[in-house]
């Protein structure tokens, strides 16, 4: 996936993902408490309140909410602007049933919590601080401005003012907290899910490249003998047709478009016929065609079995050419061979436990306040005057080791990030960025069929 495709996911309006439907059922719920309360306080506890304000606040909620029912689809969802303006209007309506109220001196104050974590969770940051800064605003007017709580008899219930204080300050830290709180759980829940898409969308594309491929060679295979006898019986036509220009031309046209369709089929599929004998293949050779479209990229891709190009034993194993496998090993690749200065080494070591791989470079390593963080979707390093000048194309955001990342521990590998130091021949110092891919060898390597066994019937492809 490219950067361009992922702009859509960073840019989305996270409000368009809510239901009109849903923010006026939270609104029924709000009315029916702000209802109950207002009667509890007046039937029970006699207090004296402004029915008449306190039921024309709430009526202007429940004709709200009725026009939406009435004019809205049921199915509507509310961009930014429309989740903003409703999100206020309850922040609003709430703050003058609180004024009528007593203000700070009402317990329910701490209601005013709720429409500034909606607005963390579900809008921009931008409208997030305008909820939260209008909520500060209104909890700090409601210290000196409120319509006391009187008892039947006339007496004013308040609390002490270093208690009014306390909760100003408590509603203020916990407006600032909660709010932070909930919209960098969101962000991190948004980046996972938007970095899962693209790595289910990566693997997808890879999988249907490799069934395509598969397909075409499988076609070019079984239409390779009726195009040879179209070809053979033209011939003969040819040969025949002496007498007939016009229908010996005819013929040559034939066993022309023969040998066109049979070159178009051999371009089209070059890995040859899918089949189970190649789903499983030599270690280096399924690195080999991992590390393919890097290797003419002006850097050196080395490819090592046991630290010495000559010296790779008969008991290299056969691994799983998996689609994520492979797709996760080249985009470690394409991470060392854009950083890297001149060398890339990938290093294969096996055992009758494990297969590993390391893969480094010589170029200036991971950062290291982002170390702990490789693998982690979305995560961008500021760039330096020398980035841009070295490598002015590449703008990355954390997706390339994030998909690798996952697709190999898919497979049941183990990955670690550092920077190394250790050296090559003397003279070439790895001392770039070192990933590290363990698998056990059960999860990698297929299981050995007994003598004289079969690998059994090609599966047909599910495209």
């Amino acid at each position: 996936m490219t950067q361009s495709e992922f702009g859509l996911f960073q840019e989305r309006q996270r409000g368009s993902f809510i239901r009109l439907r849903t923010m006026i059922w939270l609104r029924w719920f709000a009315i029916v408490g702000q209802l109950t309360a207002i009667t509890l306080a007046q039937k029970f506890y006699n207090l004296q309140l402004e029915l008449g304000l306190c039921y024309l606040a709430i009526g202007v909620s429940i004709v709200g909410n009725l026009i939406a029912i009435f004019v809205f689809p049921e199915n509507k969802r509310l961009n930014e602007a429309e989740n903003f303006l409703m999100v206020l209007f309850d922040l609003l309506q709430l703050s003058f049933l609180l004024y009528l109220t007593g203000g700070l001196h009402n317990p329910f104050t701490i209601l005013i919590l709720g429409p500034v974590i909606v607005s963390a969770t579900i809008m921009t940051l931008r409208s997030t601080i305008i909820i939260g800064a209008t909520a500060l605003a209104l909890v700090t007017l409601m210290m000196f401005f409120h319509l006391p709580l009187r008892t039947e008899q006339g007496f004013i219930l308040r609390i002490a003012d270093v208690f009014v204080f306390g909760q100003w300050v408590a509603i203020t830290i916990a407006v600032i907290f909660l709010s932070l709180y909930a919209r960098q759980i969101t962000e991190e829940m948004n980046s996972m899910s938007d970095a899962v898409v693209a790595t289910q969308m990566a693997l997808s594309r890879t999988q249907m490249l490799n069934n395509l491929g598969g397909v075409v060679a499988a076609a070019a295979h079984e239409l390779g003998t009726p195009l040879a006898t179209i070809k053979l019986t033209s011939a003969e036509l040819i040969e025949d047709l002496d007498d007939h220009p016009d229908l010996q031309e005819d013929a040559r046209l034939i066993r022309n478009q023969a040998d066109r369709c049979r070159d178009i089929l051999q371009s089209m599929g070059r890995a040859g016929k899918e089949d189970l004998q190649i789903r499983s293949a030599p270690l280096l050779e399924v690195i080999r065609e991992a590390a393919e479209p890097h290797v003419n990229r002006g850097k050196d891709v080395l490819i090592d079995g046991l630290g010495d190009e000559n010296e790779i034993t008969h008991d290299q194993p056969l691994v799983l050419r998996r689609p994520e496998v492979i797709h996760g090993l080249r985009n470690l690749i394409q991470n060392a061979v854009d950083f890297a200065r001149a060398t890339v080494w990938v290093e294969a070591r096996w055992d009758e436990k494990t297969v590993s791989m390391r893969i480094l470079d010589d170029g200036p390593g991971y950062p290291t306040n982002l170390l702990g963080r490789i693998g982690d979707p979305f995560v961008r390093n500021r760039r330096t005057e020398r980035d841009r000048t070295t490598r002015p194309e590449y703008e990355g955001m954390g997706l390339g080791l994030f998909i690798a990342k996952t697709l190999l521990e898919r497979s049941g590998a183990e990955l670690s990030f550092a920077n190394g130091s250790d050296r090559m021949n003397g003279t070439s110092k790895r001392r770039g960025a070192v990933v590290e891919v363990i698998w056990p060898r059960e999860a990698i390597v297929p299981p050995t069929l007994p003598k004289g066994e079969g690998i059994g019937e090609n599966p047909s492809f599910d495209l």
